[in-house]
Parts: C-alpha cells; sequence; structure tokens
C-alpha cells in the first residue's frame, strides 16, 4: 500500500487493473497537508502478493479496501477501483464523505443500451481467448480496449509478461462487472446515496462508459459528470490534475 500526506482527513483511492497504488500520487500531491490518502495494491498489483484465484476477486478486493475505512472517507476510484468505491458507499454510506468515480467498468449499468450490445460484439475475440485461456491474446484483446491509446508492441516486454500474468484476474471480474452478481443494481441503494458524486471520462474513451455514466447517474440524487475533452480511458494517470480538482472541491467546500 502506498499513503500520502499526513493530513487530518482521509482519502482511499482505489486503482484500476494493471496499475498500482502509486500511480496516485499526482492526483494526491496537492493535499499532504489537508489529507492521508491511502492506495491499497490489488492482489497481483504493485507490491501485493499475487492473486491465489480463491474466491471471487471483486469481494477480494472490496474487503481489502473495506478494512482500511476505519472512520469516513473521501473515495476515489479508477475502474475496476471505481466500481469497488461504489459498493463501498452502497454498503456503508455513512463512512463515504465524497465519491469520485472515474470510469467506472460495471457494464451491467449499461444493458439495453446500444454501446452495451457494440461493446460486447466488439469484445468477442477479446471473450474467445479468455474462454480458451489464451492469456497473451487475452492481453492484447484488453490493453487494445482499455491501455489508453497505448499500442501493446510499444510496451517494454517486461510490461507484456506482466499484463499477460494478470489476465486470469481480469477474467474474474467479469460476473461482477458484466453480470453485475453482487447486485450493485439492485434495489434502491443507488437512489439512496447522499453523498457529493462526480464522475469523469475521457472524451475520447470507450462508447460504454458515456452509457455506464447515463444509467447510473439517472439513479444517484447528487450526481454529476466531468468530461476530459483529450483524454481516454486512463485519464486518472494521464490528467491528474482533473481528478485532483474534484477532490479540492470536496475537501474546501467542507464535505465532512
Amino acid at each position: 500500500m502506498t499513503r500520502f500526506g499526513t493530513g487530518p482527513g482521509l482519502a482511499l483511492l482505489l486503482h484500476c487493473s494493471l496499475a498500482h497504488g502509486g500511480v496516485w500520487r499526482k492526483v494526491a500531491a496537492p493535499f499532504a497537508q489537508d489529507l492521508t490518502g491511502l492506495a491499497p495494491d490489488m492482489p497481483g498489483h504493485g507490491k501485493a502478493a499475487p492473486w491465489d484465484e480463491q474466491g471471487d476477486i471483486h469481494d477480494v478486493v472490496t474487503a481489502q479496501a473495506r478494512s482500511l475505512l476505519e472512520r469516513p472517507a473521501h473515495l476515489v476510484g479508477h475502474s475496476f477501483g471505481a466500481t469497488v468505491a461504489l459498493r463501498l458507499a452502497l454498503e456503508q454510506p455513512d463512512k463515504v464523505l465524497s465519491l469520485t468515480l472515474v470510469e467506472p467498468v460495471l457494464f451491467a449499468a449499461a444493458r439495453g443500451q446500444a454501446e452495451f450490445d457494440a461493446y460486447m460484439g466488439e469484445s468477442q475475440d477479446f471473450l474467445a481467448a479468455q474462454q480458451a485461456q489464451d492469456w497473451p491474446r487475452m492481453a492484447q484483446g484488453f490493453f487494445s480496449a482499455w491501455g489508453g491509446g497505448m499500442a501493446w508492441d510499444d510496451l517494454p516486454p517486461k510490461a507484456r509478461e506482466t499484463n499477460t500474468a494478470l489476465m486470469p484476474l481480469i477474467a474474474g471480474s467479469n460476473p461482477s462487472l458484466i453480470d453485475d452478481c453482487h447486485g450493485l443494481l439492485d434495489g434502491d441503494g443507488l437512489e439512496q446515496l447522499r453523498m457529493p458524486v462526480t464522475f469523469l471520462r475521457g472524451g475520447q474513451t470507450q462508447p460504454i462508459v458515456a452509457a455506464i455514466h447515463r444509467s447510473l447517474m439517472a439513479r444517484i440524487p447528487q450526481a454529476r459528470e466531468i468530461v476530459v475533452p483529450q483524454a481516454g480511458h486512463m485519464l486518472a494517470i494521464t490528467h491528474p490534475d482533473a481528478v485532483s480538482e474534484v477532490l479540492r472541491e470536496n475537501v474546501t467546500v467542507g464535505v465532512s
């Protein structure tokens, strides 16, 4: 886990798949005097031990994050990490001061919309590779869709090897992200959220992200969306100032 700052407030920062807690450094830097930021590494990421493939990966990561939520905090999550942040807010809304969701990949939220059907159609090769446990092929397809525009062949060999090794974990996330097996969309939990909720997406990201945001925002009372025009899916890393600005607003307006 990476720790940022020594301030009295608490922020929990949850990274995307194939990244690590340290990627939040530029987001957290302006708040060293205001917040203590905790950024855990998902299993198999950063300095964390490899995932043992026991249990459900969304359960595992949520339990890890939940253990750090000892008092009310600002939650910030990107991609898979954003779905975990949303789950925590639904489970323990009294411990979440604000919720900043950077492109949460809860694909199930877009089900029934054209973008969902298009994305699933475009993902057939990727999903077939997953079914065959052809991890190198799956890694190329995953990175092509969600790598923020960087070409797979431009990655250093070690990075390609590391990303390929994480594909079983990506495959293990599908029940939670595509099928919502943990019921994040069930009942009226979204409608009951009362903390400020901000969605961020890149203007050049996958179209399904806009559909996910649209569906979730229709149900969350205090939700807004910010679009970063020149950014792709990895905007939490490529455009950290956009995320910092949202966090700054939540901290300085006295969200507590």
